[in-house]
């Protein structure tokens, strides 16, 4: 049984150390306003896998992405200097489009419940129709 624990800890410290030197360090100018929202440690520790949520355009999206590629080494070797482990995993960066996901489907549902709120008027809901049904 693997000890994933280790794994989450180092996750979470490199998600804080991150998100702060992308706020304080990081100058390029294609990045955006990107937030980190988790972190996947390999099980030998030896890469770390970050998502990114990117508010933006896709274009804004794609350029932040490409910012941030290009900025791997510098923060790795960032981390080197505020993390107290022997090796630094090397650092990758995925597009998290959950947030954006999720949005889309709260629109959805959202539009879908005005839609129905007119025309169920005096009507039997979902559930009253079921039950009704097996009677």
């Amino acid at each position: 049984m693997p000890n994933t624990h280790r794994q989450d800890q180092l996750g979470r410290v490199i998600a804080q150390e991150l998100s702060d030197l992308m706020r304080l360090r990081v100058k390029d100018p294609r990045i955006g306003f990107a937030s980190i929202t988790g972190v996947n440690v390999s099980r030998d520790l030896s890469l770390a896998r970050v998502y990114i949520s990117v508010m933006g355009s896709p274009d804004e999206q794609r350029e932040t992405m490409r910012g941030l590629r290009h900025a791997a080494g510098f923060l790795r070797h960032e981390l080197a200097q505020r993390l107290t482990v022997r090796h630094v995993p090397e650092i990758t960066f995925t597009l998290d489009e959950s947030i954006a996901r999720g949005a889309r489907m709260l629109d959805l549902l959202n539009q879908i419940s005005h839609e129905q709120q007119p025309n169920s008027i005096g009507a039997p809901s979902a559930a009253e129709r079921l039950d009704s049904d097996e009677r």
